[in-house]
């Protein structure tokens, strides 16, 4: 069993998405991160662009961000973002 990180994705106006997952992926102002649970403590500025969550279950969560800033400590991330939705999700299992 992999271990998960807490994932809290949240716009201006709402929460966008919440949960564990596996992996997320997103675009900072220095290039591309990729986070997985153990990762060193991480404060970035987000670049508009998409965050990739997968889940333990393999489901992949596609949110389109804009700007923002992301924050990861003790495997719980948190991307806030002005401007964010979910534009795709999908079991990439099957």
């Amino acid at each position: 069993m992999a271990k998960l990180i807490q994932v809290d994705i949240v716009s201006a106006t709402s929460a966008v998405w919440s949960g564990d997952a596996v992996q997320v992926s997103a675009k900072t102002q220095i290039g591309e991160i990729g986070i997985l649970a153990g990762h060193e403590p991480v404060l970035a500025i987000l670049a508009s662009g998409t965050v990739r969550v997968t889940t333990e279950s393999g489901e992949k969560i596609i949110v389109t961000a804009e700007e923002g800033f992301i924050s990861f400590d003790h495997d719980t991330l948190t991307i806030v973002a002005p401007d964010a939705a979910i534009t795709e999700s999908a079991d990439i299992l099957h």
